[in-house]
């Protein structure tokens, strides 16, 4: 495991914990798009089944035991504990455009046809498209919260990093996976307008992130 990958993980952990913890003091939803947090939780949950078959390492256990939570923890949060301050109005991307396509190529598109390969591979492809929803709803509203845009940030950098991971491996070990990589390079392309509005005005501004529009208005929902 090298340096990427460890910076990698972490800066996906703090991502989520950030937004965890902005819900819990704030004990408020807005701003936070609750259907791309179900996705991910989708993503951890059919990527994680092999925590019954594989035991790889004591880290690679505990890091999928802690995003499970997580994730399900910011569900609960979002549609059950603080439900009345959930922005539903505008958290509107329609799901069925991702997951449709998703499930789809999921069976065209993998390495083996069985049951975990399939959904493995399903994880991998959704993890790609599962924050357009949140993208979607900060450029309807035109608004995001810091922390939210930290939480974003982080998120972007843990993609980064895990591209610079993939580059190391082929280097060092000629390893290379085309589906996660081809996914990856997607999803991180989806957070380059974001990037560029969180490095060049983000940390100046308080509220205003519209920016990200041009984002997701190259998905139409």
């Amino acid at each position: 495991m090298n340096v990427f990958r460890i910076l990698g993980d972490l800066s996906h952990l703090l991502a989520m914990i950030l937004l965890l913890g902005k819900i819990w003091r704030s004990k408020c939803c807005t701003g936070i798009s609750g259907k791309s947090q179900i996705l991910f939780a989708l993503v951890f949950t059919t990527r994680y089944l092999d925590l019954f078959t594989n035991f790889i390492s004591i880290y690679n256990t505990v890091m999928k035991v802690v995003f499970l939570l997580c994730a399900y923890v910011t569900v609960y949060m979002i549609y059950g504990k603080f439900r009345k301050t959930f922005d539903s109005e505008n958290d509107t991307f329609r799901l069925e455009f991702l997951l449709v396509p998703v499930i789809g190529l999921s069976f065209l598109e993998n390495y083996s046809f069985t049951p975990l390969e399939i959904l493995w591979t399903f994880s991998i492809y959704l993890e790609s498209v599962a924050i357009l929803p949140q993208l979607f709803m900060i450029s309807k509203t035109g608004e995001a919260e810091t922390i939210t845009t930290h939480y974003l940030f982080f998120l972007g950098l843990y993609r980064a990093l895990y591209l610079a991971n993939w580059i190391r491996r082929y280097q060092t070990e000629n390893f290379y996976d085309q589906i996660a990589v081809v996914s990856g390079v997607v999803q991180t392309i989806f957070y380059c307008d974001f990037f560029y509005l969180y490095v060049t005005k983000g940390r100046c501004c308080e509220n205003r992130v519209a920016g990200t529009a041009s984002v997701t208005n190259r998905v139409s929902v």
